[in-house]
């Protein structure tokens, strides 16, 4: 079981869900904190109406939601005591897959989702410098320190997603944190594929420091600039195992 993980980015997975299609906007905020890795494996969720409240949802609407996170294997749901509702992690995603879902995108469509990755982690990135203290850095740090020493490419490409995330979180933004939590989930499982190799791997986790330290001295334009050269990079590799493809 991971260690149960605290700070903005998981505040901001139990923030209120916005209006509308209430059980899917639960559904896909849960769904996609347990894939980034920022609810863990075996986590006890809140109890039904302490979780509800937080998510500003009725009790109905959330057993709904936990209902369809149950058939998509996301969480477990135990009876009597000790029970309630836990996060179960997926397994490591079949590489195949994930070069056939990379096909399903075009270049296109790539350049322009890596526009709208790099435009968040620019923003959350200046942001961050401006308003974050050392010690709120600690988790993007953690996070770092973590990529560098996994040994496989699917806990490479959640951990290099959830620095993105945490760093939105750094900026005191929820909304950013949202915005990332939610795209990370459309190229996240896919940045496994160009992280197997350890020498790049290591380049990122270097750009990744390279923004902390930027962040803490307060350097805001710089640490936009580092941040989305890392985001950039990553998506024109993305695109040239496309094109290869």
């Amino acid at each position: 079981m991971r260690q149960q993980r605290t700070g903005g980015a998981r505040q901001a997975v139990f923030a209120p869900v916005d209006g509308g299609a209430r059980v899917h906007a639960v559904v896909r905020r849960i769904g996609d904190a347990i894939d980034l890795g920022l609810l863990a494996d075996g986590e006890q969720l809140p109890g039904e109406t302490e979780l509800a409240g937080q998510l500003g949802v009725s009790t109905v609407t959330l057993r709904e939601a936990l209902m369809a996170l149950r058939q998509q294997g996301l969480v477990v749901t135990r009876r009597g005591r000790g029970g309630g509702s836990f996060v179960s992690s997926p397994e490591t995603p079949d590489q195949e897959r994930l070069r056939d879902r990379l096909r399903g995108w075009s270049t296109e469509e790539l350049r322009d989702l890596g526009d709208h990755w790099a435009a968040l982690s620019g923003t959350a990135g200046y942001l961050a410098a401006e308003r974050t203290d050392d010690h709120d850095l600690e988790q993007l740090r953690r996070t770092v320190a973590e990529l560098s020493r996994v040994p496989d490419a699917p806990t490479r490409g959640r951990l290099y997603g959830r620095f993105h995330v945490e760093l939105a979180a750094a900026a005191q933004s929820a909304r950013l944190t949202r915005e990332q939590v939610a795209l990370q989930t459309e190229v996240g499982a896919l940045l496994c594929l160009v992280l197997g190799d350890d020498e790049y791997r290591e380049e990122v986790a270097d750009r990744h420091r390279d923004v902390i330290s930027a962040v803490q001295d307060g350097a805001h334009t710089s640490a936009r600039e580092l941040a989305e050269r890392c985001v950039r990079d990553t998506t024109a590799r993305l695109i040239a195992l496309r094109l290869a493809r």
